[in-house]
């Protein structure tokens, strides 16, 4: 049957003082209230959490949050893909309504990390590596940067095109009042600021982050009983790559990405070119290239030229991470692709503010590791 997105919300993203439990009844507090649903018409609650037990000791987090909202006697669930948490929640929320086992679900998803130092957080993040790669340090920004020097030499790309995708989610941020950073940034700062991963700076990096965000799925001949305008998720998908990156075919190529939009384009009935906004899994510059080619928006190689050229500018043809992206939005980890879902929901359905731009049909690809496991969805504005 078809899914229907009736109502969404995002906390403050940023350091909170709130810890993780207060995170997740905020968000799906304020996602229950958007979407006119009372307590108990909620059949299901996914939690999309990669690590409350590490970075706070909180175990049973889908319990406690269904005590908190008053959901009881609903079935709840956590759910972990790593980074790709939140997209794994979507799946998980449409197919629960998909199958019939659910008429209406509620998916809250968010991460407390800021509480941690950098190198604390680094490690608790870098675990998701395979064990052969971690005992050697081998870290996400690792990869990240040996992937970007692979990727600018080989395909003779400036270093400013990655700069470039740092400029411009910057600068979709200052529109998003519950991003972390809220401000523009030059090309000058990008390019001078301290070395992270050769050739990757510190501006070619998301932030550390906590923050919520929950979006409210319901069966679609439902939908116009509780809302005016909603969305559609039209297509899904999800696909693993594998666990060593090394072991990889070609590096610049992300085969989790190409599967799950695959998927996606098949079961909505779209191709790229009908993508009107899409929300892409930016944790570093270089994973917006490499997202851009494995969804078929440029070809393998080109990305790069569509960025310079202001093609995924908000006013360009394919507009890319209105919301900030990770860069300049946050990236709390179970939250982050739940928050995309919430910033393509409201595309849409035309609730995005200064950030709308003319869109019926939006992409959200949230990635799990370096590639290692990701989730497509694509939304469309209901009927």
């Amino acid at each position: 049957m078809g899914v229907a997105v009736i109502g969404s919300s995002m906390t403050q993203f940023g350091q909170r003082d709130a810890w993780i439990r207060e995170l997740l009844a905020e968000a799906g507090e304020a996602c229950l209230a958007d979407a006119g649903v009372p307590t108990d018409e909620v059949d299901h609650l996914y939690v999309s959490n990669m690590a409350s037990g590490e970075f706070e000791g909180q175990g049973g987090v889908m319990n406690a949050l269904a005590h908190d909202l008053g959901l009881l006697p609903a079935y709840s669930e956590r759910v972990d893909q790593t980074s790709s948490s939140g997209g794994a929640g979507i799946y998980e929320a449409w197919q629960s309504v998909a199958s019939g086992a659910s008429d209406v679900t509620l998916l809250v998803g968010g991460e407390k990390m800021t509480h941690k130092t950098t190198p604390e957080a680094t490690d608790i993040i870098a675990s998701i590596t395979h064990p052969a790669e971690y005992k050697h340090g081998v870290t996400l920004p690792s990869f990240a940067g040996l992937t970007a020097r692979h990727y600018l030499e080989r395909f003779d790309a400036p270093r400013e095109s990655l700069a470039q995708v740092a400029v411009k989610n910057h600068r979709n941020g200052v529109d998003n009042p519950h991003a972390q950073f809220q401000k523009e940034v030059d090309m000058e700062t990008v390019l001078e600021s301290p070395i992270v991963a050769d050739p990757l700076r510190l501006y070619d990096f998301c932030p550390i982050t906590d923050g919520s965000a929950a979006l409210m799925f319901c069966d679609e001949d439902l939908a116009a009983e509780y809302a005016d305008d909603y969305a559609v998720v039209s297509g899904v998908g999800g696909a693993t790559d594998t666990h060593v990156v090394h072991e990889r075919d070609d590096p610049t190529v992300m085969g989790g990405v190409v599967e799950s939009g695959r998927q996606a384009y098949e079961m909505a009935g779209v191709g790229p070119d009908d993508v009107d906004v899409a929300e892409l899994h930016d944790m570093f510059t270089i994973l917006e290239f490499l997202q851009m080619e494995g969804l078929d928006f440029a070809e393998q190689g080109e990305a790069w030229q569509h960025v310079q050229e202001g093609r995924t500018e908000k006013d360009g043809e394919l507009p890319i991470n209105t919301s900030g992206g990770l860069k300049s939005k946050g990236h709390p980890l179970g939250a982050s692709g739940v928050a995309q879902g919430v910033e393509i929901y409201e595309q849409v359905v035309g609730e995005a503010g200064p950030r709308q731009v003319e869109a019926d049909v939006g992409l959200a690809c949230n990635v799990g590791g370096f590639g290692n496991c990701v989730i497509t969805t694509i939304m469309e504005a209901g009927q």
